[in-house]
């Protein structure tokens, strides 16, 4: 007799059904009941900006419509969250405007110098490159370019999962495992690896210290939402 597999598959349809469903509904900003389970905290509450100071003028960071909105007003500065860390697991969304420019900035121990004492990973609308550089999305910016261009059209959401741990340090996008890299390779300040060169003044392999998280004014409007960190000390 021929097994009867069509409702078991159908209880598999159902069931991821369900749960693709549940993923679509889970609000912006808040933590899954396994998420709290597994040690993540919500670094942005979606109404205000409480937990983070905004370096720069005023009105270059506001909150709109439940996400932490770059204006692009002055041109510059950063917005810090509270706090240090050194090994954590990082999960964010963004969304840039035509030609947007920003970036996701951590383990950085100079608020008057984040460029060179910090790591960041680059938000860009580089949509549609075929290969991206070590300046477009995804990118470790100036070290290394992303496996591949896995960032939406402008005006859309994105995601970020970024993982740090000790000398590694891993990008996902989208879903996409596009970078990752051990910083103990970089020995040589201004110098890459591969022999190329990087604007930093500083050996990445030093960029292993606590620093601070923050999110870069360069200029453009850009939208961060449901930042949510997971200590791994």
């Amino acid at each position: 007799m021929r097994p009867r597999t069509q409702p078991i598959a159908f209880l598999i349809g159902v069931f991821a059904l369900l749960v693709g469903v549940a993923v679509a509904l889970q609000q912006p900003n808040q933590l899954t009941e396994q998420e709290i389970k597994d040690g993540w905290k919500l670094l942005f509450d979606g109404e205000s900006l409480k937990g983070w100071t905004v370096v720069g003028i005023d009105g270059s960071w506001v909150v709109d419509d439940g996400a932490l909105h770059c204006t692009g007003k002055g041109g510059g500065g950063m917005l810090y969250a509270d706090g240090v860390y050194k090994n954590f697991e990082l999960k964010l969304e963004f969304k840039v405007s035509p030609k947007g420019n920003s970036g996701v900035f951590f383990r950085t121990w100079d608020k008057n110098d984040p460029v060179h004492t910090g790591i960041e990973v680059q938000v860009l609308d580089s949509y549609g490159k075929e290969k991206p550089s070590k300046h477009d999305c995804g990118a470790i910016y100036d070290i290394q370019a992303p496996s591949k261009n896995a960032v939406k059209p402008a005006g859309e959401w994105n995601s970020y999962h970024i993982i740090c741990k000790d000398n590694l340090i891993v990008v996902y996008l989208n879903g996409e495992k596009v970078n990752e890299v051990d910083l103990s390779r970089w020995t040589e300040a201004g110098r890459n690896p591969d022999g190329s060169p990087n604007k930093f003044k500083y050996a990445y392999n030093t960029m292993t210290r606590p620093g601070y998280i923050a999110l870069q004014n360069h200029g453009n409007p850009i939208w961060y939402r449901s930042i949510k960190l997971k200590p791994l000390d």
